[in-house]
């Protein structure tokens, strides 16, 4: 909606065609069912792919001149007036944008805002847009994930202009840490991938490096990581040796890879791989493995609120930016000022970090120590982070 509206129509035996046209109703929503009467140049329509035959493209542009139409536009429940749709992560980190975002967004605007989860957003939302069928109007995505889904036009650009600036009127584009903000994507906070390990299972001796992660032999027991390359490459040269400020040149090169792979074929029959962020605890707490490669609010949530005996490695650790995004041709209109729960605000960093120990915000500013809910000092970080390129 807002200033486009945008409608599907079956035209010459074809429903791959996408008719655009000014919002003369200056309405935000329609309701689902809603007939409205449109009509169209045939300049402003287009066709998109998928006519068989050029007979048919023949056909469907006599039509767009020839024609204009009578359009019920059936949206369904994400499409109704005062609600918005929020695509999200679920657990402790989850539930930390309902307290810092979407609680205090509810208050202020009066509009209903629906979380859901999935154990990886940027999955859904590029089928959802390359289906023509998007029902999220804002999702939360990983730093990587969001430059390669802007990359591939699956996201909205986004005005850097909309963000709150600093108390002190700093723009948010100074305010923020370097690379929070890009053309797609304005981060929330940041995270981190650590080695954890089951206290219980190790009386003697404790896991501290990466390579003790790789030691089985002094370290025995099933270990848990990532299902994918990510993450994985850059700890498994750090356990080979490999110096954290010279792990991406490492990478760069063919020998890099190979060394990194090579690491990890010697722990294969050892790993168990996990694809979403509450296996790794779970595994733990089944003794199922005695140590895992995580994200970090996960592990601490489970310590904290559930009183697992699981501690924390630091070194070895690799951060990562994590933020808000804006599906392409998604239900609401292009975001403005006030009009959505993803705009950081100044104040929401307490109940993040309350909520979950991920929340590092990628804002400077307000340092929020002081009024923390949960004693952060033995979840913060004990060395210097090594940052994904």
């Amino acid at each position: 909606m807002g200033d486009i509206l945008r409608t599907r129509l079956r035209v010459a035996e074809s429903t791959n065609f996408v008719m655009k046209s000014r919002n003369t109703l200056g309405q935000t929503r329609l309701s689902a069912g809603q007939k409205i009467k449109i009509g169209w140049h045939p300049q402003d329509a287009r066709a998109g792919s998928g006519l068989k035959t050029e007979k048919q493209g023949a056909i469907m542009k006599k039509t767009l001149i020839l024609t204009s139409a009578l359009v019920t536009v059936a949206f369904g429940a994400q499409a109704q007036d005062k609600q918005m749709n929020l695509l999200s992560w679920g657990g402790a980190y989850g539930n930390s944008h309902v307290q810092a975002y979407v609680k205090p967004f509810e208050a202020e605007k009066g509009i209903k805002v629906t979380v859901s989860d999935a154990d990886n957003p940027a999955t859904p939302i590029k089928a959802m847009v390359e289906a023509g069928n998007v029902t999220s109007d804002v999702a939360s995505v990983e730093y990587a994930d969001a430059v390669r889904l802007c990359d591939e036009g699956l996201l909205e650009q986004i005005d850097p202009a909309i963000l709150v600036a600093a108390d002190d009127g700093t723009p948010a584009t100074d305010d923020f840490i370097a690379g929070a903000v890009t053309d797609c994507f304005v981060g929330t906070d940041v995270y981190s991938m650590v080695l954890a390990y089951d206290d219980t299972k190790f009386s003697d001796a404790k896991p501290a490096t990466p390579a003790d992660f790789f030691d089985t032999a002094k370290f025995p027991g099933k270990r848990t990581m990532r299902k994918g390359a990510k993450f994985n490459l850059e700890f498994a040269l750090m356990a080979d040796g490999v110096p954290a400020a010279d792990v991406y040149a490492t990478l760069g090169t063919p020998e890099g890879v190979d060394r990194a792979f090579a690491k990890l074929e010697q722990i294969k029959k050892d790993v168990i791989w996990w694809e979403a962020g509450a296996q790794p605890p779970q595994l733990l707490a089944d003794g199922e493995v005695t140590m895992a490669y995580a994200f970090n609010g996960r592990i601490f949530t489970a310590a904290q609120e559930e009183k697992k005996p699981f501690k924390i490695v630091w070194d070895g650790q690799i951060y990562e930016m994590e933020g808000w995004v804006i599906p392409k041709a998604r239900p609401i209109s292009r975001p403005r000022k006030s009009s959505s729960p993803s705009r950081p605000r100044r104040n929401s960093r307490p109940a993040l970090q309350s909520s979950s120990a991920t929340a590092r915000r990628a804002n400077r500013r307000p340092r929020s120590s002081a009024i923390l809910k949960a004693p952060m000092s033995p979840w913060g970080r004990t060395c210097r982070p090594r940052r994904r390129t």
